[in-house]
């Protein structure tokens, strides 16, 4: 039988036949990551919910452990304990000061570094990626013994110092992938038409670059507000809000700090919430 006449005759009843992979093993598939996906994020989550749900809880002794009733008193109660209202003042203070120092020195430094080659670039790379790396108690030692070869009194401004110094890193980074992926087409067009330089910056570049600025900003604020190791080491007498509580677990922590962790909590999605809402639209 010659070719023609097999392809007439049509397929061999005992061939066997190729397998094509059945929807049923790739749907499963697909449900079981996602179902993984929400029992890592539930995991993550479970922590907050148990800090958000003690806030409302009607505790009557020292400790804020077991669930005796719901109340809205502490709302009510905020800013009843003085010394952990300072200290949270404080914490918010020394985060503001650090997210607009960082935010324009690291801006500055990752425009450099995206922007520039010049002598020396490749060590500032160095350094910053060994503060990004480096282990906090290794960097408020170091910090420690710097004040205190100086003569520089411990208290705030050490500690705004330090959250500075350890945060321009991530700052510089994230600009610095930013202005990476600007196009310098437009800048130069904004040249051709006229633009000086600081208004080329001012119009064109710094509205390409915001994004990454905001980002590194917002990122250098969180790690301020809640760093404890470094702070410890560089605080003096001023209190934090990290260290309050540090130090209120030896007696009992009260449910205003819930309260407070749940509203920053709170104020943070929301901003988070907004970046993706501002960013969603100026995509469309």
């Amino acid at each position: 039988m010659n070719t023609l006449e097999r392809a007439a005759a049509g397929p061999r009843k005992n061939a066997p036949r190729r397998r094509r992979p059945g929807r049923r093993g790739a749907f499963f598939r697909g449900r079981l990551l996602h179902i993984w996906t929400w029992l890592v994020i539930a995991w993550l989550f479970l922590p907050i919910a148990v800090m958000i749900l003690f806030g409302f809880n009607d505790t009557r002794g020292r400790y804020n452990q077991t669930w005796q009733g719901f109340t809205l008193r502490w709302y009510g109660e905020l800013f009843a304990i003085s010394d952990l209202t300072v200290a949270l003042v404080n914490s918010l203070l020394i985060a503001l000061l650090t997210m607009l120092i960082a935010g324009v020195l690291g801006t500055l430094i990752g425009l450099a570094l995206g922007r520039y080659r010049f002598r020396g670039s490749g060590l500032m790379k160095l350094v910053m990626f060994a503060a990004i790396s480096c282990a906090e108690i290794i960097m408020g030692a170091s910090l420690l013994s710097m004040f205190v070869t100086l003569a520089v009194p411990l208290g705030f401004w050490t500690i705004v110092i330090s959250h500075v110094m350890f945060s321009v890193s991530f700052v510089a980074v994230t600009v610095r992938a930013r202005v990476m992926v600007v196009d310098r087409s437009i800048e130069e067009a904004a040249r051709d038409l006229g633009a000086s330089s600081w208004e080329t910056f001012r119009l064109v570049t710094f509205p390409m670059i915001f994004p990454g600025v905001l980002a590194g900003s917002l990122l250098a604020f969180a790690l301020s507000i809640d760093d404890f190791v470094i702070t410890n080491f560089v605080s003096g007498g001023t209190v934090t809000f990290p260290l309050w509580i540090y130090g209120a677990t030896r007696v009992g922590i009260p449910p205003q700090v819930n309260v407070m962790g749940t509203l920053i909590f709170a104020v943070g999605v929301l901003i988070a919430v907004l970046n993706a809402f501002g960013g969603r639209r100026g995509g469309t």
